[in-house]
């Protein structure tokens, strides 16, 4: 695989945790469909669980979620200075601590606030509290208690 060829390569010339904003732009770019296909089934799987009318009724609107939520991440990522660890945790299957302030910045982003306002939430508790929305949301009347 060519990315992790790249980003060693990346490594050796800028060092091991600092990146140059804007050097790993065109590297990004390379990966923003397979990112953008993950979101939408991340956003299909979260959204719409088990249920296929419902996971049919989304997949536009998650596949047309994907797309701004794909160049927000790579927009922070290349931004934040902290691309190269970002690039070694998706290579690695992972989110670290990296990863998770990118995607806080841009959850921040699209909601209109402040790009921080979400540095000290847990994921955890960002996630609990959207899967609460949904769960929230996806009740209907004849399944809920009187």
């Amino acid at each position: 695989m060519l990315a992790p060829t790249l980003v060693a390569c990346l490594a050796a010339v800028v060092g091991p945790t600092e990146a140059r904003a804007g050097l790993l732009a065109p590297l990004l770019q390379l990966i923003r469909p397979q990112l953008e296909t993950r979101l939408a089934e991340v956003c299909l799987t979260t959204a719409a669980g088990p249920d296929p009318d419902l996971q049919r009724l989304l997949q536009d609107p998650c596949r047309k979620l994907a797309g701004p939520t794909s160049r927000c991440l790579i927009e922070e990522t290349d931004s934040g200075g902290r691309g190269l660890e970002v690039m070694r945790e998706m290579l690695a299957g992972q989110l670290g601590d990296a990863g998770e302030a990118v995607v806080k910045r841009c959850l921040a982003r699209m909601f209109g606030l402040p790009t921080d306002s979400l540095r000290e939430v847990p994921l955890r508790e960002l996630g609990r509290r959207f899967g609460g929305l949904r769960q929230g949301l996806g009740a209907s009347p004849s399944t809920t208690s009187p």
